[in-house]
């Protein structure tokens, strides 16, 4: 009794499966091309709605699970900030097409936050922290 050795049924037998995975695999890979946005455009008053939104959600969900309020609102405002650098530029459509500086993106991020969380979650913001926004709602509104 002898073996019957063809290179082909080898071939097709062994390499075959190989192949066809290697194929699929390679179809599924994403191509090395990549399809940013790379258009910057400024902020406008939706985008600042929903950032401002998302940071005060974050700031509620946090200082409910214990972690305080400095930190959580610190982490929200660099997400805010960040998001605004990255995908506007550090441009606020309603502040002209200047890029802003990042102290000043902070502290108008950071406020946003705070006055939305006092409406989401007045009882989760220190009374402190509350009385300063406030006094400074106050300021402004006499202004006007």
């Amino acid at each position: 009794m002898g073996f019957n050795l063809d290179s082909r049924k080898i071939f097709k037998n062994c390499f075959s499966p190989f192949l066809i995975t290697s194929f699929l695999v390679a179809s599924f890979i994403p191509s090395s091309k990549i399809h940013a946005n790379t258009e910057i455009k400024p902020a406008n008053s939706k985008d600042l709605y929903l950032y401002k939104g998302m940071g005060a959600s974050y700031l509620c969900i946090a200082s409910q699970a214990g972690i305080e309020f400095p930190k959580a609102v610190g982490v929200a405002t660099a997400t805010y900030v960040q998001v605004l650098e990255g995908k506007h530029g550090g441009v606020v459509e309603e502040l002209g097409d200047k890029k802003l500086e990042r102290e000043k993106l902070f502290a108008g991020a950071e406020f946003q936050i705070v006055t939305t969380a006092i409406q989401y979650c007045p009882d989760n913001v220190p009374k402190d922290v509350t009385k300063k926004v406030n006094k400074i709602l106050k300021k402004n509104n006499k202004r006007k």
